[in-house]
C-alpha cells in the first residue's frame, strides 16, 4: 500500500540518528504486550524512525514472529527519509510522510505507536500535547510507547500510554558489564529527564535502584542477572509497586505504574 498526505505533517524534523539493534529492548517488550498479542488486526507504527529505515525493518521482523498478520508502517516527517526507505516496501510494510497526526489507510487506528527518541528533542512543556495527539490515534486497548535509548541499545526507558493517558514506566538495561542501574538517568524520556532532582519521584526511583544494586553486590558472583533480581526484590521490599514477574526482570527490565514516577506538578 502507498499512502499520501494531504495536510502539513504535525511536528518537526528530528536529528535522525539511528542504528541497527538500537531498539531491540523496546521491540521485545512490545512483542510481549497484550496490546499486540490480543489485537484483531494489528497495525504498528514506527514514528520518527530517522535517517535510515533499519529500526522499522527490525520491528517488522521481530513482531512477525508473534503475529504473522501484522502491518507495520514507518512514518517520517522528512520526505527525503521516506524516499530513502521506499525501496524497502513490501507486503505488510510501508513508509509514509507524516507526523503526530499519524496518517493511516482507510481510517484505521494503530495498535501500537512506537515513538522512540522523538520527543526527547522537544521541550518538556510540549510532551502532554504530543501524548494526547498520539493517544487519539490508537485503538482501544492499544499503546503509545514514548522513550529514549542510547545509540547501541544497551540503555533504554519508556512510558506506555493508552487512550486514557500514561500508564506505566519501564527501564531496560543490558546487565552484563552494568556499573550501576542509575545510568538510565541519561536516557529518561523527556517527561522525566528534567525531573531527576531531589524531591521528585523519578529521582527516588533512580536513587533507590543504585542503593539496592550496591546492597546486592555480593550476588554478583552468581552473575549480573542474580544481582539484578535481588535489586528488584529490594525495591519491592521498600514499597515500590514493581509490575511484571521474574521472567521480565531477568531481561534487565523494571516496570512501575506511571503514578509511581509521575512529576509532582
Amino acid at each position: 500500500m502507498v499512502l499520501s498526505l494531504l495536510a502539513m505533517p504535525e511536528g518537526r524534523i528530528t536529528r535522525g540518528t539511528t542504528g541497527t539493534n538500537r531498539l531491540r529492548r523496546v521491540d521485545r517488550w512490545i512483542a510481549a504486550s497484550p496490546a499486540l498479542r490480543d489485537a484483531e488486526s494489528p497495525l504498528v507504527v514506527d514514528l520518527g524512525y530517522g535517517a535510515a529505515p533499519w529500526t522499522v525493518l527490525e520491528l517488522a521482523d521481530r513482531l512477525a514472529r508473534v503475529r504473522s498478520d501484522i502491518d507495520v508502517i514507518g512514518i517520517e516527517i522528512d520526505p527525503e527519509r521516506v524516499a530513502v526507505a521506499a525501496p524497502y516496501r513490501r507486503p505488510g510494510l510501508d513508509f509514509v510522510r507524516g507526523g503526530f497526526e499519524v496518517p493511516l489507510p482507510r481510517g484505521r487506528r494503530a495498535t501500537v505507536i512506537r515513538a522512540m527518541n522523538v520527543l526527547r528533542q522537544y521541550k518538556e512543556d510540549e510532551v502532554a500535547a504530543a501524548w494526547a495527539r498520539l493517544s487519539s490515534r490508537i485503538d482501544d486497548g492499544g499503546l503509545v510507547v514514548d522513550g529514549t535509548s542510547n545509540e547501541v541499545g544497551r540503555i533504554a526507558s519508556w512510558v506506555a500510554l493508552d487512550t486514557a493517558g500514561p500508564q506505566s514506566f519501564t527501564i531496560s538495561l543490558r546487565l552484563d558489564g552494568l556499573e550501576r542501574p542509575g545510568i538510565v538517568e541519561e536516557r529518561l524520556p523527556k517527561a522525566l529527564i528534567h525531573r531527576n532532582v531531589p524531591g521528585e519521584r523519578i529521582h527516588d526511583l533512580v536513587t533507590g535502584l543504585d542503593e539496592q544494586w550496591a546492597r546486592a553486590a555480593g550476588y554478583g558472583e552468581f552473575g549480573a542477572v542474580q544481582r539484578w533480581l535481588h535489586t528488584v526484590d529490594g525495591l519491592r521490599e521498600n514499597g515500590w509497586p514493581v509490575l511484571g514477574d521474574r521472567r521480565r526482570w531477568r531481561l534487565g527490565e523494571l516496570t512501575v505504574p506511571w503514578t509511581a514516577v509521575a512529576p509532582l506538578d
